[in-house]
């Protein structure tokens, strides 16, 4: 990382810089020899009272005292991608929000106030794309009171990481005294090679809702109300997979497109796809503990995602969170890359 003009260290960033991506390095605090600086780079988020806040693309904020600085500089504010489909911060925030839409929607100036009777935080949670009309202060109170009138916490969705995201409003939401209570990684990934991936799926049943017996593997909830079944079935061309209780391969037949749920068992796994244009989105993969490692996540995930190739989808997206290791692995293998991270933030 250079900071050097001429051979000498140099803070080539001002207040007149917040909003843009930097790299900085400063002292640390009682480092000795050969660790003497740290080096930070995000997005400059605030210069006040001798103190510079940057959001790092993981949506941590860090505090840097500006008599510490010893360099800096605006750097490009989003790395070269080198695998998978190009795509925009503006696209994927749209895409994903009509893969999960609410119940109730109203807007706050350019932001979607969203609710779904509590199921899950992204269909009860704000989507601010834009500007909400008010001053921010304002716009927070008013979502506190929304979803006050609902019995429902206030959770405002952010994201991080990417061209075009939103790390100033994160740091606007934790001096209001909004603290991230989960946060999750938005992947991409070429749609081909997931439905080229070697699978059985002849047990992989497809269907255009959820059966009792998908529901009852499905984890989110306890009681499937008909707004999580509004939830679930939204969003422009929606498939469900079920793999019955036998597995892969218990199947005679069935080549992923009407094969039988294996009598009256729990399924063995499950998953959810939106088609929506050149995006497959794919959702709820679940397998049961009693038959992971046997392929049964790549099963669902090729049958699902060989029906979008069929309905002309050429791009991948998923969401996991930040601590599923296991998830992570199984999608790392598959070309899943990163795009941008996304947050929930909830009053403290």
């Amino acid at each position: 990382m250079e900071f050097t003009m001429g051979g000498r260290l140099e803070v080539r960033i001002t207040p007149a810089d917040v909003g843009k991506r930097v790299s900085v390095r400063r002292r640390s605090a009682g480092g000795g020899s050969g660790a003497e600086f740290t080096d930070t780079v995000g997005v400059l988020t605030s210069w006040n009272d001798g103190v510079v806040a940057i959001t790092r693309k993981s949506g941590e904020s860090v505090r840097i005292l500006e008599s510490s600085l010893v360099a800096g500089k605006v750097v490009p504010a989003a790395p070269a991608r080198r695998r998978g489909p190009a795509a925009s911060f503006a696209e994927l925030a749209a895409v994903t929000a009509r893969a999960w839409q609410p119940v109730e929607s109203e807007p706050l100036g350019e932001w979607r106030l969203r609710a779904a009777g509590g199921f899950t935080r992204r269909a009860n949670s704000v989507l601010p794309l834009g500007d909400p009309g008010l001053p921010l202060g304002e716009a927070f109170g008013r979502v506190e009171q929304w979803y006050g009138e609902r019995g429902l916490p206030p959770y405002i969705q952010t994201a991080t990481g990417a061209e075009g995201t939103q790390e100033t409003l994160c740091a606007e939401l934790e001096r209001h005294g909004w603290r991230r209570e989960v946060s999750a990684e938005v992947r991409i990934a070429a749609l081909a090679p997931v439905g080229d991936l070697d699978a059985d799926v002849s047990a992989v049943r497809l269907t255009r809702e959820p059966d009792a017996a998908w529901l009852s593997r499905y984890q989110r909830f306890s009681t499937p109300g008909p707004h999580v079944l509004r939830v679930l079935g939204s969003g422009p061309s929606v498939w469900f997979a079920t793999v019955g209780g036998g597995g892969a391969g218990a199947e005679a037949s069935g080549a992923g497109a009407g094969a039988g749920s294996g009598g009256g068992e729990p399924p063995a796994a499950i998953g959810r796809c939106v088609v929506d244009g050149r995006w497959a989105g794919f959702m709820a993969v679940e397998v049961a503990p009693e038959h992971r490692r046997r392929g049964l996540a790549t099963a669902v995930m090729a049958a699902l995602a060989r029906r979008a190739l069929d309905e002309g989808a050429s791009a991948a997206w998923l969401q996991v969170e930040e601590d599923n290791e296991g998830a992570r692995a199984l999608y790392d293998g598959m070309g899943f890359a990163t795009h941008h991270r996304y947050h929930h933030f909830r009053p403290a």
